[in-house]
């Protein structure tokens, strides 16, 4: 087939060809440096409602070049999804199982209260044992959750087995649930207040008898992350030195 091109046409278009090639290369390499403005962040849904959702808000007007697609998920799937979704960078959680492929970097720690209706017997009690609680109809976190992990070790380190009559996902729907009288629980409180403020609820601390909740950042050790992750990671650590309240 003959060539519409002249004869400086057919001289010129390998120039032309690599000038393309060359125009799709540089795409492609914004394209890349594009997603690694994106950081992919798993929390747990406690972690979400009372840490992270200020924390991305404050990151997105320090770095507006920075997106964090943060997503819900349990301890036990964050770690699982940390070991198996190259896309997942960060994960921020209690951890669930110590794993050697997973760096942890500590955030902060909680203690456990009863928290129970208003009126309730129990919160007229300055102190409580775990063996006041057994007969109690209990709410507890889920299945595959730290927080349920904590709780039944503690009850089963006395000799004790507690009465579960509901499990939930996350701290606001159990405080919702024993402020609509279904019963007692035992939650993992931070220091500012912020999960029971508002509630009708009543808060009976349980000192040291259940391991506290030691939270902080997922990753996985020895890749070399993303600037923009380890940005993000960075803004957190020293975000947590002045934690604002929920």
């Amino acid at each position: 087939r003959h060539s519409p091109l002249t004869q400086d046409g057919r001289r010129f278009l390998p120039h032309a060809t690599a000038f393309l090639e060359r125009a799709l290369e540089l795409t492609d390499l914004f394209s890349v440096a594009d997603a690694r403005r994106v950081i992919h962040v798993a929390a747990t849904q406690y972690l979400i409602l009372y840490v992270m959702i200020d924390a991305v808000r404050r990151f997105h007007l320090a770095n507006p070049h920075m997106q964090v697609r943060l997503s819900n998920r349990i301890e036990e799937e964050i770690e699982n999804d940390l070991l198996n979704d190259p896309e997942l960078e960060v994960g921020v959680a209690a951890p669930y199982e110590s794993s050697s492929a997973l760096d942890y970097t500590h955030l902060f720690s909680m203690e456990w209260s009863l928290i129970a209706p208003p009126r309730h017997p129990l919160l007229a009690r300055r102190r409580l044992h775990l063996k006041q609680l057994v007969d109690l109809p209990l709410i507890l976190f889920e299945r595959g959750s730290t927080g349920r992990l904590h709780i039944m070790e503690a009850f089963h380190a006395e000799g004790l087995s507690p009465r579960v009559d509901m499990e939930a996902t996350n701290t606001e729907i159990i405080v919702r649930m024993v402020e609509a009288g279904l019963g007692v629980s035992i939650v993992p409180l931070m220091s500012s207040g912020g999960v029971t403020r508002g509630r009708r609820v009543g808060v009976v601390p349980l000192g040291h008898q259940i391991r506290p909740i030691h939270s902080g950042i997922l990753t996985r050790r020895g890749e070399r992350r993303s600037a923009a992750a380890n940005q993000f990671i960075e803004f957190l650590v020293a975000g947590w030195q002045h934690p604002r309240s929920a």
